[in-house]
């Protein structure tokens, strides 16, 4: 049987490498250089849903309103998702992780007072999404898997549905989209990435 967690994230730890990517360099850098009423995030690789989860965590610790958006071609089964064993790591019990994948797709879904989903079926190719985002999580299969993902037709997609100053904010450190991310306006970062990753990048949208 395939191991979804390793499908999706590195062999070195889903969560953790979750929580030093999105979270830490990613929602909670967000937090602590925009001071606003709520959020709008956006995700792209929906997966296992263990982003959403952590990011629903981080907001209820932190007492900030966020609007989630998740993107996903190929959702997971429900045989696939329950197989998951990610609330073993987390300080939190399993209904919310089963309310992430229950949620009624294409539906803003309030899952806490911090935190509401919308969970949306499309190819990132084709993406047609309402509404302007504080921040990205681009977390799709890696440059060798889909490199058709990693195009600057994508990324300029994500700058337009980004607000002026937003991140967007990946595993990957790759020179060629990096380079691409600084020709479409950004400012790119190298940071330390998780372990057995030396680098990911997070990137901000510069203001005009």
């Amino acid at each position: 049987m395939q191991d979804w967690g390793e499908t999706y994230h590195s062999v070195h730890g889903a969560v953790q490498e979750t929580q030093h990517v999105y979270i830490e360099n990613g929602l909670r850098f967000l937090f602590s250089q925009n001071k606003k009423e709520q959020y709008a995030v956006l995700e792209m690789g929906f997966g296992t849903g263990l982003t959403a989860l952590l990011t629903a965590l981080n907001a209820a610790d932190a007492l900030k309103k966020v609007n989630y958006t998740g993107i996903e071609a190929f959702p997971l089964t429900e045989r696939e998702w329950k197989t998951l064993n990610y609330t073993d790591h987390l300080p939190t019990q399993e209904t919310l992780l089963y309310k992430v994948h229950e949620a009624v797709w294409e539906t803003a879904i309030p899952l806490t007072p911090f935190f509401t989903l919308t969970k949306t079926q499309q190819r990132f190719e084709t993406l047609c999404v309402e509404g302007t985002f504080d921040l990205i999580y681009f977390d799709v299969f890696g440059y060798k898997y889909q490199p058709e993902l990693w195009t600057e037709a994508i990324f300029e997609q994500m700058k337009d549905l980004l607000y002026p100053g937003g991140i967007l904010i990946t595993y990957a450190c790759k020179a060629a989209v990096n380079k691409i991310l600084k020709n479409l306006g950004f400012e790119v970062h190298k940071l330390k990435g998780p372990p057995g990753k030396r680098e990911m990048t997070r990137a901000i949208l510069v203001k005009k």
